[in-house]
């Protein structure tokens, strides 16, 4: 993760989940300082080789590899930062599996979109993108201090850095870092910790279609008085619920047109 920060309100402890993500990597890091090439091919993330060979470790494995001391050391420092917050948030055993979710998720996005692909992905930098993206979800407003210098809110650094990842991505080959790996981390981690609310929204969505489907059936069908009142009714309802601001143009327009031809109707009857 190629940025420096420090972060306000972090104590500086290290919990007991990322202690133990911090040895492992470091211990890893020095294995690889003796036998870095095979490591790397058999333990990094090489897409064509995860399908074709159905190498399943892969996507555990590459998270724990790194592409030199700085690249270790970026990694390392956003994994105390952040996680450590994190876990002393969620607890342990949470954060160890949103880690590993995000960042087994993040290799297996860069693999699926990019299945023939030769390049070797190592770092652990997907979970810790995830791991920023759930900072600025659960911390919007703590301060971030970019390159120790300058002050931002987590939420703004979070929408900054995921733009680049973004737009980064869409140029594959002008950068030897796997920005679709960073990018994935940081999606299925806002997924993962706003699932019910995304399902909620689209459940909602998708009522509200099938409610104005069966009131464009209801007009088609009739237009008789009864059918009017019940439609005007409906609207009323819909009105009371979510208020008349909230109400879409359609609806407005159709429950004037409902109210004026029920009015019609009256008066005909009073002839």
């Amino acid at each position: 993760m190629a940025y420096s920060s420090y972060s306000r309100g972090i104590d500086g402890s290290v919990t007991e989940g990322v202690k133990f993500l911090l040895i492992v990597n470091g211990l890893v890091f020095v294995l690889q300082m003796v036998w870095d090439k095979p490591m790397v091919y058999l333990l990094g993330l090489t897409p064509s080789t995860l399908w074709e060979q159905r190498a399943l470790w892969q996507p555990v494995t590459y998270m724990f590899l790194h592409g030199g001391t700085m690249h270790l050391l970026f990694n390392m420092l956003a994994l105390w930062m952040f996680g450590s917050a994190l876990e002393g948030y969620w607890g342990t055993n949470y954060f160890l599996k949103y880690y590993f979710i995000t960042g087994i998720g993040a290799g297996l996005c860069n693999a699926l979109l990019t299945p023939n692909s030769g390049a070797v992905i190592i770092g652990a930098s997907g979970a810790v993108y995830g791991l920023l993206a759930a900072y600025g979800i659960l911390f919007p407003n703590s301060i971030i201090y970019i390159w120790m210098l300058f002050p931002l809110r987590a939420k703004y650094m979070v929408l900054i850095f995921g733009g680049i990842e973004f737009f980064s991505s869409l140029r594959p080959g002008m950068s030897t870092v796997a920005h679709l790996v960073h990018l994935g981390g940081m999606v299925i981690g806002i997924i993962y910790l706003r699932w019910r609310s995304i399902y909620n929204y689209f459940g909602r969505a998708n009522q509200e279609r099938q409610r104005q489907q069966e009131i464009h059936e209801r007009m088609r069908r009739s237009d008789n008085e009864a059918q009017l009142r019940t439609e005007v009714d409906d609207l009323l309802d819909k009105i009371n619920e979510v208020g008349l601001e909230n109400m879409t143009s359609w609806e407005k327009r159709r429950l004037k047109e409902a109210s004026d031809r029920l009015k019609e109707l009256e008066e005909q009857r009073r002839r």
